[in-house]
């Protein structure tokens, strides 16, 4: 069997720089070596692109950048693989597949998937629209509600608006308090407040402001946040187990998510089989409605007392850390991180 050099994409500028070398250090550490050819190649916060081939454990607590050697991807579709410099001289490594483990703002918003899509090289996961509908919140609820997908209420407010007394009162007409006050494109629940009354939306949509010129603002609903990941291409797609989440904060944020031992996944989460697999054939009406590829982990809520499922939210490239929910799906159902490697990466997407 031939192998396959695969590039592990990693780090990156975006907010989940940090997340991203930990789930990429997982996934460098499950790759067969058997199977597979594997190079890592980290972005600096800055956006220095650098070839790394020392211990995996560099990766996660940031000395990788000591030793990395500058690397860039061609863009030019003859190529098809990365150019690395060393001092006056540069040299082409072919590349099979791309695993873009970039999280967030510059990673899973389309821009580096369409830099592959320019070189021809297979990436795992979704392509250049799929991405960029589902980092962008407001999108994703426009594509939602096209799609008859049930979904909590909401306002999108423009940045220059965040004051206007119509807009202001608008939100407190439709929504109500408590409401949930989101930048359509961040990552991680960066920059997500909760609401109770006028003066902390005022704050909310001012902190929101400040990472995204575009805000969406959503109706409070009580319930259980559970997740499920879906696997596959086009028509032939599958649904893993459903997981939930127990935030110890008020709401899983950054914090609750990363810094908070308190917070608790539960897998598989304590629900009857028929609403298990009615989470599972919504996730996958949500990935076929963006136009997913390859992989996506879908966010809902099942609400109290009425047991609706509402749809909040997918990520197109989830988290491959020792607490990250995609994984831990996936091997509740028989799939070890292994197997589902190889499969992404047989999965992998170049285009249409």
């Amino acid at each position: 069997m031939n192998k396959k050099t695969i590039v592990v994409l990693f780090g990156g500028q975006s907010s989940e720089h940090e997340v991203s070398r930990v789930s990429a250090s997982t996934i460098i550490s499950n790759l067969s070596q058997s199977k597979y050819y594997v190079l890592p190649v980290g972005i600096t916060k800055e956006g220095k692109w650098m070839l790394y081939s020392g211990p995996v454990d560099n990766i996660k607590n940031g000395d990788w950048e000591k030793y990395g050697i500058p690397t860039v991807l061609s863009p030019d579709s003859t190529q098809k693989g990365l150019i690395k410099i060393v001092g006056n001289q540069a040299k082409i490594i072919p590349v099979d597949v791309v695993f873009p483990v970039l999280h967030g703002k510059w990673g899973e918003d389309g821009t580096v998937q369409g830099l592959l899509e320019l070189a021809k090289i297979p990436y795992v996961g979704c392509g250049v629209l799929s991405s960029a509908i589902s980092m962008d919140k407001v999108f994703t609820k426009i594509v939602a509600k096209n799609a008859k997908i049930n979904q909590a209420n909401f306002v999108v407010v423009h940045k220059d608006e965040i004051n206007k007394k119509s807009i202001l009162n608008k939100i407190n007409k439709k929504l109500g308090f408590p409401c949930f006050i989101k930048p359509s494109n961040a990552g991680s629940s960066v920059g997500i407040t909760k609401a109770h009354n006028m003066d902390e939306l005022k704050k909310g949509l001012g902190i929101a402001a400040v990472h995204d010129r575009k805000i969406l603002v959503e109706e409070c609903i009580v319930g259980h946040e559970i997740e499920c990941g879906v696997l596959g291409n086009g028509n032939d797609i599958s649904a893993s187990t459903v997981g939930e989440i127990k935030a110890a904060a008020e709401f899983y944020d950054y914090d609750a998510k990363y810094n908070n031992a308190q917070s608790e996944t539960v897998v598989p989460a304590d629900l009857d089989e028929d609403t298990i697999n009615a989470v599972r054939k919504e996730a996958i009406k949500v990935f076929k409605a963006v136009d997913g590829a390859g992989l996506a982990r879908i966010d809902f809520f099942l609400e109290k007392d009425t047991n609706k499922i509402v749809f909040n939210e997918l990520n197109t490239m989830p988290g491959f850390t020792s607490i990250s929910m995609y994984p831990k799906l996936w091997k509740c159902v028989g799939k070890p991180i292994d197997k589902l490697l190889d499969e992404l990466i047989e999965l992998a997407y170049c285009g249409k």
